[in-house]
């Protein structure tokens, strides 16, 4: 997992806390339906950053995709309350009717608060947004079915650098999203390779 240093000149080595986070993030392992690939982190919002991409395919179709991304501060930042911020994007097609329901919004950042504790993820300062649309198609493409997406962008700041828990239960809002089931208790994933 290679890391984005914001740093002019000599790199210094990662600090201890980020290789950490990063060990913790390695050490996921996801549900079949989820490829994660590391994509480039952002540019200027701290000096260490790394992110994730992923996909989520329900037979042989998209369901959902999203992005993770871990920024890390050794000085900290005032907004973030910590040294680590975690940044999220997850969007998915759902059915029209559910796209129309003005609780889905509540009910999807619930999704979120509910992961985070279900997977001990400890987090501060969390924030963010629930968007639904819903869409018609007409003219040539009138036959295309009636179809709505939700979107949700949030962030939050680990409290340890721990961040492989905050992984998994951003994976798990994700499936949420993809209209994939909760797999039942004691069943584990196997590990498979990640694309790169």
């Amino acid at each position: 997992m290679s890391v984005r240093r914001d740093h002019g000149g000599d790199t210094p080595p990662v600090p201890p806390s980020f290789a950490a986070a990063l060990a913790s993030i390695r050490a996921v392992t996801l549900r079949p339906e989820i490829s994660l690939e590391e994509t480039p982190a952002p540019q200027r919002l701290s000096p260490y950053a790394v992110a994730l991409q992923a996909e989520v395919v329900v037979d042989d179709e998209e369901a959902a995709t999203g992005r993770f991304v871990l920024l890390h501060d050794p000085a900290g930042q005032e907004p973030w309350d910590g040294e680590f911020r975690v940044v999220t994007f997850t969007k998915g097609t759902v059915e029209l009717d559910i796209a129309s329901d003005p609780m889905l919004t509540e009910v999807a950042w619930s999704w979120l608060t509910e992961a985070l504790d279900d997977r001990g993820a400890q987090a501060r300062a969390e924030s963010g947004t629930v968007t639904r649309t819903a869409s018609q198609s007409f003219g040539a493409i009138e036959d295309r079915p009636p179809s709505g997406d939700v979107e949700i962008r949030a962030s939050w700041t680990p409290v340890t650098p721990d961040v492989g828990a905050h992984l998994l239960a951003w994976a798990d809002v994700l499936s949420r999203v993809a209209g994939l089931q909760p797999l039942p208790a004691g069943v584990s994933t196997l590990p498979l390779p990640r694309r790169r």
